[in-house]
């Protein structure tokens, strides 16, 4: 049986990822599974800012957590959302930052292995 949701959940949805730190984040986060401290990495912020955000998409249903250890790791519930922000930004002529997880951002723990299994 598919949810059935309507005009109001999308706009709700769109209000929730609609502010830039949040689009950035989502950007980060990629089709992949990401912990904080690589978000802290790839974006420049303070893991306080970065978990305020991460909170309010995840109780919008936007990403789930899951705990390995002391560390939390996010993934999109929906990676197609991915997609709909590229569009978006195409359509407005955006050029959005390159910003999906990667071992370029000399994340201490993500070297260690400690937070990517």
């Amino acid at each position: 049986m598919t949810n059935i949701l309507s005009i109001e959940d999308l706009a709700h949805l769109l209000q929730t990822i609609g502010q830039p730190a949040r689009l950035q984040i989502l950007l980060a986060i990629g089709e992949d599974e990401t912990c904080v401290c690589h978000l802290e990495a790839a974006l420049g912020w303070r893991q306080a800012y970065i978990s305020q955000h991460l909170m309010a998409l995840r109780e919008a249903g936007i990403v789930s957590a899951r705990r390995a250890g002391r560390y939390i790791h996010y993934r999109l519930q929906t990676p197609a959302l991915l997609e709909i922000i590229r569009r978006a930004a195409q359509i407005q002529g955006v050029v959005l930052p390159e910003l999906s997880p990667s071992s370029e951002f000399g994340c201490p723990n993500c070297q260690k292995k400690e937070c990517h299994g």
